[in-house]
């Protein structure tokens, strides 16, 4: 095996062009509206009519023809049209004007919507505010602006929100075609690791990255498989990597340092495994490991893909967002896999000069004016507890030697 330590830049680009590839159309299953909630479309959705399907007043109102407010005239109220109903007198004509409600179709005649505040009335003849002047077209919304019929308005790929649910409901779909969710299966290795319901020696911790990487697997549209425990033998890694290989994806955490007894990646290369890289140039998270192993990938054509994450719970969840959610999202047939950055300002000094790209645990506090980032206190990779008083890393590239309160860093969401 050939060590392959990447910049940060490279090494997500590394992931990007093997997600993107994955091109082989996994299996679909259709499922209620409702219940596909969070799921990835696998067919698109087109428009079955005009939206709006007339012309649709967005206000409460008098639909009237726009020349006859202009000129000042008094108009004759001829009538009233509510959302849900039509029109069905005679087309206006010049001097006229019809009530109308927000959501209401236009009448035949009329070009534009006269809001409510800018008028009285009395006795079935209206008077315009003085000095409002209207245009033809204003406060409607055409036939057919929002999409003609035909229109794709989902394509295949995108996760299913509230807004694509909407969507799909004004077409009319009361169920719809999803891509299965892949299988991830994680291992957990090391020697001082037990399960929840063991008491630890004073030498020993509980197994939490498998229960984190679980969860973080279920938040990007996986099926998380939480395998045993593998100790540090090459029999106990062997056989927990021959059944994680049987999944879409692998994930391991440990076992992927330098150490004596850190055997990972001695036993995917006896497995056979090519590595596409061994090692990011990134804090936390240098040593992880991407590769893939032949054969028994589902989803993956003749591959399953797998990473080697480093054992320290804030390494192992930091390389998830920035490298395995990426893949894991092709592998559930979405469209949008790169991770997710924004761009905020610094709240306090902070520490520079690194060599590497550092994600460091942060808040990210959001304001009407002003939108800051904090480093949250922690003591390395290992603190959990400064994890989850973050919501978010601020990012520091390498070779910048300090950074100042109220300088515009990159922040990666979680």
């Amino acid at each position: 095996m050939t060590e392959r330590v990447l910049p940060f830049n490279e090494a997500l680009a590394e992931v990007l062009s093997h997600a993107s590839g994955l091109a082989t159309p996994r299996e679909v299953e259709p499922l209620p509206l409702l219940e596909a909630s969070g799921r990835v479309l696998a067919q698109s959705i087109a428009a079955e009519r005009d939206q709006p399907p007339f012309d649709r007043s967005t206000r409460d109102g008098y639909a009237v023809r726009a020349a006859d407010v202009a000129a000042g005239r008094m108009l004759h109220v001829a009538g009233s049209v509510r959302a849900g109903e039509r029109w069905i007198g005679q087309p206006l004509a010049q001097g006229e004007t019809i009530e109308i409600m927000t959501g209401a179709p236009l009448p035949a005649g009329a070009d534009a919507v006269l809001m409510v505040e800018y008028t009285t009335v009395a006795e079935e003849v209206l008077r315009v505010t003085e000095g409002r002047v209207l245009r033809s077209g204003e406060n409607v919304v055409p036939r057919g602006a929002e999409a003609h019929t035909g229109d794709s308005l989902l394509p295949v790929g995108r996760v299913l929100g509230a807004a694509e649910l909407a969507v799909a409901a004004s077409c009319g779909c009361a169920s719809l075609q999803v891509f299965a969710r892949p299988n991830v299966a994680i291992v957990a290795t090391g020697d001082e690791l037990v399960e929840l319901e063991a008491t630890p020696e004073p030498w020993q911790i509980r197994n939490s990255n498998s229960y984190a990487l679980a969860s973080l697997v279920r938040a990007e549209g996986g099926v998380a498989q939480r395998l045993a425990i593998a100790h540090d033998s090459l029999t106990d890694l062997r056989e927990r990597i021959a059944q994680g290989r049987k999944a879409d994806l692998l994930l391991l955490s440990g076992g992927v340092s330098m150490g004596k007894y850190d055997l990972v990646e001695q036993v995917l290369a006896d497995a056979g495994a090519e590595f596409l890289f061994t090692g990011a140039l990134i804090q936390p998270g240098r040593p992880v490991v991407f590769g893939r192993l032949p054969g028994l990938g589902k989803s993956a054509g003749a591959w399953t893909y797998f990473f080697g994450l480093p054992g320290n719970p804030v390494s192992t969840q930091v390389c998830f967002h920035l490298f395995v959610a990426p893949l894991l999202k092709a592998l559930a047939g979405r469209s949008d896999l790169a991770p997710r950055f924004v761009e905020a300002r610094l709240a306090e000094d902070a520490k520079g000069g690194a060599r590497v790209t550092r994600f460091l645990p942060a808040e990210l506090a959001s304001a009407w004016d002003a939108v800051t980032v904090r480093v949250v206190s922690w003591q390395g990779s290992g603190d959990i507890a400064a994890n989850a008083r973050g919501n978010c890393y601020a990012v520091f590239p390498a070779g910048v030697e300090a950074f100042h309160a109220g300088e515009t860093v990159r922040v990666l969401l979680r």
